[in-house]
C-alpha cells in the first residue's frame, strides 16, 4: 500500500515539475508590452524610487554610465538588453525616454530573479 502511494506521489510530483518547466519555457522570449518609467539602475535599487526624480537626473546618471532600466508601476524592474551578438548597451536607445513613462514592446527573459527585455519598439506612454 505504501509503495503504491509513493509511486503515485512521485508520478504526480514529476508531472507538476514538467508542467512548471514547460510553462517557464513558453514564457522565455515571448512578446510582451510593458509600461514603466525609464530611470537609472542605481536609483531604482539604492533609493527604491517608484518613479524618477526628474528627466534631467535620469539623463545625467545615464551619461555618467549608469545603465537605464524600466520600472513598472508594480515595482518590477526590467533590464533592457541587446538581442544581437556582440551585445550592445541600450542607453543610447533609451535616452529620449529617460525620466519618463514609456510603453515598451519586446521579448522578456528571466534568470535568477532578474528580468530583461530585448526591445522591439519603445514610445512615450500616454
Amino acid at each position: 500500500m505504501i509503495g503504491i502511494f509513493r509511486k503515485r506521489a512521485c508520478g504526480l510530483g514529476l508531472a507538476v515539475l514538467l508542467m512548471a518547466g514547460a510553462g517557464s519555457a513558453l514564457a522565455e522570449g515571448q512578446p510582451v508590452t510593458i509600461k514603466g518609467y525609464v530611470l537609472d539602475s542605481a536609483c531604482a535599487f539604492t533609493k527604491a524610487l517608484k518613479k524618477p526624480i526628474s528627466p534631467d537626473c535620469a539623463v545625467a546618471c545615464a551619461k555618467a554610465g549608469s545603465p537605464l532600466v524600466i520600472l513598472t508601476e508594480a515595482g518590477v524592474i526590467y533590464w533592457p538588453i541587446s538581442g544581437g551578438s556582440p551585445a550592445q548597451g541600450q542607453n543610447p536607445r533609451l535616452m529620449e525616454f529617460a525620466g519618463k513613462m514609456a510603453l515598451v514592446k519586446g521579448k522578456v527573459y528571466q534568470r535568477g530573479g532578474s528580468r530583461a527585455i530585448v526591445i522591439d519598439t519603445i514610445e512615450a506612454a500616454k
